[in-house]
């Protein structure tokens, strides 16, 4: 059995805390013993069909889950594909995401509801089953698990917010390297509750349940798409789990924050640990959230913004708990020390501090899949700007992003900031691209998603807000309606997808 499995299998076999499902608006608590003799159908399933991996997509159901487990157990690479996003056609969704397994090596796949009509309706090489079909809840004889290593636990999907996105192969030693550097920052016990919305195909969301589980804590998972329909749900769920760490992007932090006045009868006193990542840390806005919910019991020494990214399973640098949001010299939020087992350096650039962030250690993926693998011990580049203060790493932005005017250096999420303070440009919908990088007079342009009734003043606020903030004129500002830009499965803004329309003439 490889080392992922027989952790799990130790605490699910023995733990007396439960998994709790969101369905219809009630939660459904099942016990770990429950979830883990669901995954061993599962797990037998896949070794009697001689499963060369197992694709999940769809709501986060506890039959879902458990094969997610279940794969692990039996020793067969898993990777969660997101669902089609509003608008989309979602019979080419289905043939993208057949093919995307297809092309993973994956044999079998589960699903459930409408996602599982619509996967088979795609047909192809890949057998495709309902969850609940393999996933019972009882079980007559025990499980026996395959002798030996696992090379590939899970098959992770870059986020292509910079670029094409690749898929991540981890180590089943890797992952279990990570969840056990989380928990011990962090200090989980199995007297904690955690609570989380995040998606089940981004890394951040797999790693905070998975991490819950070998802790062997109450987990509380809701579907992301119910946070989408109502984001103030959130703080409900907190309060009904009465949890003590949760996860979320800066985008749900600034949200609430903003709009606090709309929050009524929650409690969030038992929230030691709110972890703020996947996305840059905006240092306004999540303070704002701290600020906001004291009302409510929240101590803001609670807020964790770190860094993490899929080629180190999740996490790679976390606060210590209760230190809250840390700010340098700079105005950047600093987002703590590596875990245990992973180190982080900085490749200057130029003789400067700022340098692309280099990182290696326990929880690196063995590469990416089709391409060459991961040397243990070379540094990895994650393309990330940042530099090191006392209390830990501070990211800029990525590198291929930077832009360069007059011979300055200027991050995009610097511009971004500025133009967000004027009225009718949202949150968190701003971005900033280089121009004209090749010619005599390069400069900034700003694409923003705006909603009002005078775009010629939302310009000129734009261009005075960047001017005094940032030093620099934008060249363009250009205004596009709410929900227009293009983004990653994870919400992530797709800054070079941007500019290759801006470049195209694509955009207005």
């Amino acid at each position: 059995m490889n080392s992922l499995a027989k952790a799990f299998a130790d605490r699910l076999s023995t733990s007396d805390k439960h998994l709790y499902t969101l369905g219809d608006g009630t939660w459904t608590p099942h016990p770990w013993p429950e979830v883990l003799a669901r995954s061993h159908n599962v797990a037998e399933w896949l070794l009697n069909e001689n499963a060369t991996g197992l694709g999940l997509t769809g709501e986060p159901t506890v039959e879902l889950i458990a094969a997610i487990f279940g794969a692990v157990l039996a020793g067969a690479p898993v990777s969660i594909a997101a669902g089609p996003v509003r608008g989309a056609d979602t019979d080419q969704w289905a043939h993208t995401t057949m093919a995307r397994f297809d092309g993973m090596g994956i044999s079998h796949v589960l699903s459930h509801g409408a996602h599982l009509d619509r996967l088979v309706a795609a047909d192809g090489p890949v057998l495709v089953k309902d969850t609940a079909s393999v996933a019972p809840a009882q079980r007559s004889t025990p499980f026996e698990a395959p002798r030996g290593d696992a090379p590939i636990a899970v098959l992770q999907g870059t986020a292509g917010s910079t670029g094409v996105p690749r898929t991540v192969q981890l180590s089943p030693d890797a992952v279990l390297a990570n969840l056990c550097g989380l928990n011990t920052r962090v200090g989980v016990t199995p007297d904690d509750v955690g609570c989380s919305w995040l998606p089940l195909y981004h890394d951040m969301g797999l790693s905070f349940l998975l991490a819950g589980a070998l802790a062997g804590t109450d987990v509380w998972q809701a579907p992301t798409t119910a946070f989408q329909a109502s984001p103030f749900r959130w703080l409900t769920w907190l309060t009904e789990s009465r949890a003590s760490v949760t996860a979320a992007p800066n985008m749900a932090y600034g949200l609430i924050g903003k709009y606090s006045r709309r929050v009524t009868d929650v409690d969030l006193g038992r929230l030691r640990f709110a972890l703020n990542g996947g996305e840059p840390v905006d240092v306004e806005l999540t303070t704002r959230f701290g600020e906001e919910m004291r009302r409510f019991g929240f101590s803001p020494g609670a807020l964790a913004p770190s860094y993490g990214l899929a080629e180190s399973t999740c996490a790679v640098t976390v606060p210590e708990p209760g230190r809250g949001v840390v700010v340098d010299d700079e105005g950047n939020a600093v987002l703590g020390q590596p875990i245990p087992g992973m180190e982080v350096r900085i490749e200057p650039r130029d003789g400067e501090r700022v340098g692309e962030v280099m990182i290696r250690g326990t929880s690196m993926m063995i590469g990416y899949r089709g391409e060459q693998p991961l040397d243990p011990e070379a540094w990895f580049p994650t393309g990330d700007l940042g530099y090191l203060v006392d209390g830990g790493l501070v990211v800029c932005g990525r590198a291929k992003e930077l832009i360069t005017v007059a011979g300055r250096n200027i991050f995009p999420s610097e511009v971004e900031r500025a133009a967000a303070a004027v009225p009718g440009v949202r949150e968190g919908a701003v971005v900033a691209v280089g121009v004209g990088e090749r010619s005599i007079r390069p400069g900034v342009s700003v694409v923003a998603e705006f909603r009002g009734p005078d775009e010629d003043g939302a310009r000129a606020g734009v261009i005075a807000q960047v001017a005094s903030q940032c030093g620099v004129v934008p060249a363009d500002v250009i205004l596009v309606r709410p929900g227009s830009l293009p983004r990653t499965t994870s919400g992530k803004l797709r800054r070079l997808e941007v500019k290759r329309r801006l470049e195209a003439g694509e955009l207005p």
